[in-house]
């Protein structure tokens, strides 16, 4: 069974990991997703359900395909 608050806090080291690979401050991760500062350093920390709207964008910034984003996410 997914439990959606452990796959939001997968999510979001899943997302600051791509970060961190990058390079990218949290700031700027969130000026090149268009999001605020504070709302991308919520989802990193898994507080804060996402809209596909917002998956896709934030998949595009990192380059990857949707599925890229959710790999790993449903580890326990």
């Amino acid at each position: 069974m997914q439990v959606p608050a452990k796959v939001r806090k997968n999510l979001g080291k899943r997302i600051r990991q791509l970060r961190e690979k990058r390079g990218w401050s949290q700031e700027e991760f969130a000026l090149k997703g268009k999001l605020g500062r504070s709302f991308a350093g919520s989802v990193e920390r898994g507080e804060r359900d996402i809209r596909i709207q917002t998956l896709c964008k934030l998949a595009d910034v990192f380059g990857i395909t949707l599925s890229e984003l959710f790999k790993g996410t449903d580890a326990q």
